[in-house]
């Protein structure tokens, strides 16, 4: 039987239902949102865990003129006093502010005005409409026409939609604004924050604040700003964060969503690899998978049954917030992330309405705040345990993660050393001359200086990797040196391979690491790994003289180089 294609993109429920995708079923979010809901309603997730597709879903299911079959066979359609009373009965505004951004506030302010003017757009036919007043009509002109929108057209733009709307039918509108942090953080990044935050603020406070024309508001993003930069006033205003148990399950995967998706594929064998990379959040009391990572790789696994795991979603970011922590980190912080890569929690009080000029704060602690709630807000971290008030306890939720911290540790680990002109240097001289000595001396140096990782129970295989990360960065820079990675030779790979043209010099490193200390055990064994598998064989074929091989035992900070 052919198999439905997985819907890897697809943020449109009508495309998944129609054309033959595979559909995670989220439809519980109509019920429980109806049950539970607020006038205006926030939810705050990580990128990439499903809210594009779920505000796409409620449009689908409120929007006057719906399909029903769309919802044939879903946990909705069971509820059929309920579908009755709500599908297809409300006229549906639905905005998406993720393209809102630009350089500069005028580039972002035109680009609002064209998500604006789009919206307006699908709902042209109120030109025709004889329950409308003719300056109505000319307003609602102004906004479809885009260039003409002023100021004032745009602040009252989705109000004014909203009244049009109820004039038409009859009936209050709802409205859905997804990605709504999106042109706060560009304006932050940019330099423009303080206009943006009037532009966004003076936009929802009219549509959303005793406007009797809505009747609710559904918003997406992932942080949740402060109430009293953009939220002033709002009242019945719920937020549902990662940490609230309702709607726990209605974003991103669960477990046995994921293990009757790879079923389906055939690739029930691979559930475990599934756990270690893309599980581990935690959305109340609900362990959850990031959808993204699953599609993609259950799409890799269907291409090839030998494709090898891999890292999605910190592919479709800059990861720039672990930078940024990295960069401002003290000995303390430092030594909080070495618990975190070593798979241990660390408590801290975090804070759930933020603003990014907060960022700017000139406390230390407050603005180590500030980036411990982002790392939390934005997937970096996830809850070990249930929180006790403001405190909680965090983790790294998966390998993906973890990969991504040790990653962005090596990159600011290369950049910090290098920066150390003289001993960088020394360094590199070390290992082109075979000065094992040395070497251990400056590797030692450079290990004290950066973040390590404990002796816990994280596979040995990943912590070598990240040795084998900080030794690549010193080498790296040195950009006369031919420099491999993993590179095939004899009847292995071996870690670390570089040439040294000018003077036909190669040297061969293997790094491992020592359990509880054993240096020399560990040392004898990458030793007789290089011998055995022929490591200088490429190096002789490529007329390389003379051959440095550096055996390098690592535990938490401190080396031990042999031969």
């Amino acid at each position: 039987m052919k198999k439905k294609k997985l819907p890897i993109g697809e943020e449109f429920f009508r495309s998944i239902r129609t054309k033959g995708f595979y559909y995670v079923d989220k439809t519980a979010l109509i019920s429980e949102l109806l049950k539970t809901r607020g006038s205006v309603n926030l939810f705050t997730r990580p990128r990439r865990f499903g809210k594009s597709l779920n505000i796409d879903m409620l449009k689908t299911f409120f929007e006057i003129g719906t399909d029903a079959m769309l919802f044939e066979g879903l946990k909705i359609a069971q509820e059929t006093e309920l579908c009755e009373q709500y599908m297809g009965k409300y006229p549906v505004i639905s905005i998406s502010l993720k393209d809102v951004e630009g350089e500069d506030f005028q580039t972002a302010y035109e680009a609002l005005c064209t998500v604006i003017s789009e919206e307006a757009a699908r709902m042209d036919f109120l030109m025709q409409s004889n329950r409308l007043m003719q300056y109505d009509k000319a307003k609602l002109e102004r906004l479809l026409e885009n260039q003409y929108v002023r100021p004032s057209d745009l602040h009252s733009s989705l109000k004014l939609l909203t009244r049009l709307l109820r004039r038409h039918y009859g009936t209050s509108a709802i409205v859905l604004i997804d990605e709504y942090d999106v042109p706060l953080d560009k304006a932050y990044q940019n330099g423009y924050y303080p206009q943006m935050i009037s532009l966004i603020r003076s936009l929802f406070s009219q549509v959303l604040k005793t406007n009797e024309n809505l009747e609710f508001a559904v918003i997406t993003g992932c942080l949740q700003i402060a109430k009293e930069s953009i939220f002033t006033g709002l009242n019945n205003f719920k937020v549902r964060t990662v940490s609230d148990t309702r709607f726990a399950g209605c974003f991103g995967f669960t477990d046995l969503e994921v293990q009757e998706l790879l079923s389906y594929y055939g690739l029930g064998d691979k559930m475990e690899l599934f756990k270690e990379w893309y599980d581990g959040y935690r959305f109340g009391n609900t362990h959850i998978y990031c959808p993204w990572d699953v599609l993609n790789q259950c799409d890799k696994f269907c291409e090839s049954a030998n494709a090898r795991m891999e890292s999605h979603w910190e592919n479709s970011s800059s990861n720039s917030i672990v930078k940024e922590i990295l960069e401002h980190s003290n000995e303390t912080t430092k030594a909080e992330i070495e618990a975190l890569i070593s798979g241990k929690y660390v408590e801290k009080p975090l804070i759930d309405g933020l603003t990014y000029s907060d960022l700017d704060s000139g406390e230390p602690l407050k603005r180590q705040t500030y980036l411990w709630s982002l790392l939390f807000a934005s997937g970096y971290l996830t809850d070990a345990g249930e929180p006790a008030g403001r405190v909680h306890k965090l983790i790294i939720p998966n390998r993906e993660i973890l990969e991504i911290y040790k990653d962005r540790i090596c990159t600011w680990f290369e950049k910090k050393t290098v920066s150390n002109t003289k001993r960088w240097q020394n360094f590199c001289e070390a290992v082109k001359n075979g000065d094992r000595q040395t070497v251990q001396i400056l590797f030692n140096s450079f290990m004290e200086d950066s973040i390590s990782i404990r002796d816990t129970y994280i596979r040995k295989d990943l912590k070598e990797i990240f040795y084998h990360g900080m030794l690549l960065g010193l080498i790296r820079a040195e950009d006369r040196w031919i420099l491999r990675s993993n590179a095939e030779s004899g009847t292995g790979y071996t870690d670390i391979m570089i040439i040294v043209p000018l003077e036909k010099t190669g040297c061969i490193i293997e790094v491992k690491y020592a359990e509880n200390g054993s240096f020399e055990a560990a040392g004898r064994l990458a030793a007789e790994q290089i011998t055995d598998k022929g490591y200088e064989t490429v190096l002789r074929q490529e007329g390389m003289q003379t051959i440095h091989k550096f055996a390098i035992a690592c535990y938490k900070k401190s080396c031990r180089v042999y031969t």
